[in-house]
Order: C-alpha cells, then sequence, then structure tokens
C-alpha cells in the first residue's frame, strides 16, 4: 500500500475548486477589499456548498424507522412531524445486515491511540472542540428514551444557557432588569449553585423540575456535586469547555440587559430579557459564520453573514436537523487525553463535571490556557480512552437507522465513489485496518469513512465532513427567524443592540469585556499559532 493517497477520486471540479480557494491569497485579498464584490463571492459560495445536495425537505426521517413503517417511502407524519429527527438517505436494510459488517467492539481498533499518543492538530487550539461540543448541544439533542428522536427546536437558541422551553428559562430568569440569575464568587459572575443538598442529591426548589439529571451527575461526590451549575439542559455541567462558554454567555446576557436598559429607561424586565436574548443569539450566529467556519475550512476567503443575500433561495426551508448532521459532529478525537491546568498535567477525565477548574482559574485565565494549547486531530487512532465507547455508539445508532454506506453519501455530496482504500487515506495502518475489518469499499459505513479520511492541508477538517458541515451549517444557520428579511433589522435588536451585533467581530470580543477589567490582553483564538 502506498503511503501517498490516491486523489484519482477526489473528482476534478472539487480538485479544481479547492485549488483556487486554497491559492491565489493575493487575489482573494483584493477582491475582498470590495464589500459588494465579497458580498457577491459570498452568496455564490454559500450557495455553492449548500446546493452540492438535495434540498429541504428531505422526503424521509427516523419516524419511518419506527414499528408499522417499513421505512422506504414518504408519508405526511414523516415531513410534518420534527420531534423525529430528519435523514438525507433513506434506510438501506440491505446494507446493514449483520454478516455484511464488522462486530461492533471489532471496530474499537480504529479508534484507539496507537501506544497511547495523540496527534494533535496543526491548525487547532484546545478552544475548537470545547465550542463545537457547546453549541451544536443546543440543537443536536437525541432523545435519551428514543434515539430517533430529538428534544430540539431544530435552531441554534442558545438552549444550553436559556433552557429548552419557557418553563426552564423562567427558572433561570432573576425577573428583574431582564437578566439571568446569578452569584458573584471571588469578583465574578456565575450562574447560581444548582444543588440545595448536595450530600442528598436534593435540588433547590428553584430549579425543581429544570432537567433530570444524567446517571453521571449523580453518581458524582458531593464536593463536585455542590458546585454544579443551575443551567439550560442537562449537560450544561458536563464539561469545562462547555461551562465556560456558558458563563461567558450569561455574562454577556446581563451585561447587555444593563446597556439596555441605560438607554431604554421605560423597558420592563420583560422587553430587557427578550431583546438581550435575541441579541446574544445573533452574536453567537455570527461568531459561528465569521470565526469558527472560516477556521475550519482552508480557503482565503472569508466568509460573512448577509442573511438578506439568501432569502430567495429555494434552500431557504424550515430546519431540520439530521441524524448524518449529528454523526458529522461528533469529534470526539478532538479531545486531547491530556491538558495542561494551571501548570499541571491532568487526564481530560479530569475536566468533566468539574466547576471548581472554572472557579479556581477565572474565566479569563482558563481561555487563555485553552487556547495556548492544540486541540487534537480529528480522525481514526485518536480517541481518548474513555469516549471509545462513545464512538462505537455512534456507529451502532447508525446501523439502528439502517444508514447507507460512506460511499452513497460520497456520491450524494458530489464526489466520485472511492474504489479503493488509498483514496480515503494515506495512513497505511488505517488502510490495512479498514481493509481487515471491511474487505471492500462498499461496505465502509458512514460513521467509520467519515473519520478515516485524511484531514485537508490547512483545514481542521476531512473532505466529506467539511462538504456536510458547510452545506447544513449555512443552510440551519442563515435560516433562523432572526436572520428573516423583517426581522434582521434595527428594530429587533434595538439601536444599541444592532451597534453591539455590528461591532462584535470575535469570541475574543465577548470574552473581554466579560471580565474583570485589567490592562491584560488575553489570548482567546481557534487558530494555532495565531
Amino acid at each position: 500500500m502506498s503511503n501517498k493517497r490516491d486523489t484519482s477520486r477526489d473528482g476534478f471540479k472539487n480538485k479544481l475548486q479547492t485549488f483556487a480557494l486554497t491559492n491565489f491569497s493575493g487575489v482573494w485579498k483584493l477582491l475582498q477589499s470590495n464589500d459588494s464584490l465579497k458580498r457577491k463571492i459570498n452568496k455564490t459560495l454559500i450557495n455553492n456548498a449548500i446546493y452540492a445536495v438535495p434540498t429541504r425537505p428531505y422526503p424521509f426521517s427516523l419516524m419511518t424507522m419506527e414499528p408499522g413503517f417499513s421505512g422506504n417511502y414518504t408519508c405526511w407524519d414523516s415531513l410534518t412531524d420534527r420531534t423525529y429527527t430528519g435523514r438525507h438517505l433513506p434506510p438501506d436494510p440491505a446494507f446493514n445486515q449483520d454478516d455484511n459488517l464488522p462486530k461492533l467492539e471489532d471496530l474499537a481498533v480504529l479508534f484507539r491511540k496507537k501506544d497511547g499518543q495523540t496527534i494533535y492538530s496543526e491548525k487547532s487550539t484546545q478552544l475548537f472542540p470545547y465550542w463545537v461540543q457547546w453549541f451544536t448541544d443546543g440543537f443536536l439533542r437525541t432523545d435519551h428514551t428514543n434515539k430517533l428522536k430529538n428534544t430540539s427546536n431544530h435552531h441554534i437558541d442558545l438552549s444550553p444557557v436559556y433552557g429548552l422551553n419557557r418553563k426552564s428559562t423562567d427558572m433561570l430568569r432573576a425577573h428583574q432588569g431582564g437578566k439571568l440569575k446569578s452569584q458573584i464568587i471571588n469578583g465574578e459572575e456565575y450562574p447560581p449553585f444548582f444543588y440545595a443538598n448536595p450530600e442528598k442529591g436534593e435540588i433547590k426548589a428553584e430549579f425543581d423540575g429544570l432537567y433530570t439529571p444524567l446517571n453521571d451527575e449523580t453518581r458524582l461526590d458531593p464536593a463536585k456535586k455542590a458546585k454544579l451549575f443551575a443551567m439550560g439542559v442537562e449537560r450544561a455541567n458536563v464539561q469545562i469547555g462547555y461551562v465556560m462558554l456558558n458563563v461567558l454567555c450569561l455574562r454577556e446576557h446581563n451585561r447587555l440587559c444593563d446597556l439596555l436598559a441605560k438607554h431604554y429607561s421605560d423597558w420592563d424586565d420583560e422587553r430587557l430579557f427578550q431583546t438581550a436574548r435575541n441579541i446574544l443569539i445573533l452574536l453567537i450566529m455570527k461568531i459561528i459564520v465569521e470565526e469558527y467556519i472560516n477556521h475550519i475550512t482552508p480557503y482565503h476567503f472569508d466568509f460573512i453573514v448577509d442573511p438578506a443575500a439568501f432569502t430567495n433561495e429555494k434552500w431557504y426551508r424550515q430546519n431540520w436537523m439530521t441524524l448524518e448532521f449529528s454523526l458529522v459532529y461528533r469529534w470526539h478525537s478532538a479531545l486531547p487525553e491530556t491538558l495542561n491546568y494551571n501548570g499541571e498535567q491532568i487526564s481530560m477525565a479530569e475536566t468533566l463535571w468539574n466547576n471548581q477548574m472554572l472557579i479556581d482559574r477565572g474565566l479569563a485565565a482558563l481561555f487563555e490556557e485553552t487556547c495556548s494549547q492544540p486541540g487534537a486531530r480529528i480522525g481514526l487512532f485518536n480517541t481518548a480512552e474513555f469516549l471509545i465507547h462513545t464512538e462505537l455508539a455512534s456507529i451502532e445508532l447508525g446501523r439502528k437507522a439502517q444508514l447507507a454506506s460512506y460511499n452513497d453519501y460520497r456520491e450524494m455530496c458530489q464526489f466520485p465513489r472511492v474504489t479503493d482504500f488509498d483514496q480515503i487515506t494515506a495512513n497505511p495502518d488505517a488502510q490495512r485496518e479498514l481493509k481487515r475489518l471491511y474487505g471492500d469499499v462498499d461496505k465502509i459505513e458512514f460513521y467509520v469513512g467519515l473519520y478515516a479520511e485524511d484531514v485537508r492541508e490547512n483545514s481542521a477538517l476531512s473532505p466529506l465532513i467539511g462538504r456536510l458541515v458547510g452545506i447544513d451549517a449555512f443552510s440551519q444557520a442563515l435560516t433562523n427567524p432572526l436572520m428573516a428579511e423583517n426581522i434582521f433589522n434595527e428594530q429587533t435588536f434595538s439601536p444599541i443592540g444592532w451597534e453591539v451585533i455590528q461591532n462584535t467581530n470575535t469570541l475574543s470580543d465577548l470574552v473581554h469585556r466579560n471580565i474583570p477589567q485589567t490592562d491584560k490582553k488575553y489570548t482567546v483564538t481557534f487558530y494555532r499559532n495565531h
């Protein structure tokens, strides 16, 4: 087997587009210096990404996997009941026959690290996987009681901060000045604690019914449980990166409330809260497109938020998250096995349910520490041991949903079907294991194929993951109600809120206005060596 990947199945159009966008940096810089031209190119490139696959509505959802359905036809309920997760391609029961696929436990070798060594990303800091887990958990929410269903409204709505419904939101609100409930610790603002009696697992009465704690949370020792915050969803305390971003958003929401109250003294609590929430959701979506998306691509063109350009596009449809999109975003391998914390090397597992880490260091110092170390590279042979079972569970879910093959999804995304293992990856170990386990490239499963592909040069992602992320990220962010043509304006967000939106460009902007004031400039970035 060759140590170089065979690129013959990349597709001429794909290679030409990548070459053009990853070269001629001076030309791209010149083109982007003209605002009108930049917006036209932005529209063309985003449309090109989204139209790579058929647009919503999709003919199928996971509803048709329920008993009583044969799974391969369209019905009215599967087109309208969004409590079920969507799907891009119809089920393929023949492909998912047990005798056609390796035993689930045998696939662990594909994800387990070689000699326990982490392969680090050449592009991304540790902030990258922290951000991805946090923002996707608001809309890629598998129902714990039925994995064919979801518990989200399919929008980026910051449910980890505000809760999944109005009842939860009301529990988190101070009902004064539009603010969320908070407390001050060591001179910094945090959410209130969730438990009244950690030893007995008793939740504060004001948060009774906010969410049902996960099993991992119920088994925590009382010292960790005592520091868990009351936040929007059951997973909000799960990992320190998640908590950092939730705390940042709480502070920004409350800061916005003070700013709005200063300018609009006649506004009541409700209007202050609702407007601050709208502004914050829009700020996060702007950062998603203009910082996070631009980070993961290898292109010299920087995408911008310009929602009015897309209102008349045929893809401009109601959001509906798909299972494929959920599996595309399971970047467990991006979390390294260990990290530096306060000058010491600790295991990533120690960051789970451990809010004391943030309380002790403070938000600014922990952000800078996070951004001073690399994330891990997304791909095979790079998943921390404590997450191997999660990788296998993802493959199992794909089998339950009878997903089509990796090659079928390549074809759907306008990549030629691969015919040999060296067209997927240059890694000889990966080629060898894939051949041993699957025997034939046409038998490789969607989830495995996604992570078997080599990461593109100067990118955070492999080609198929990048394409699928682009399709759903653009087509389901830009259709957010707050970006609709009659809503995305100064009247919705207020003149001062609109000014905040226009003048906020990076996550660093958000962090620096929500930490104790100091002359120190902290490093907050997705990029290594930035």
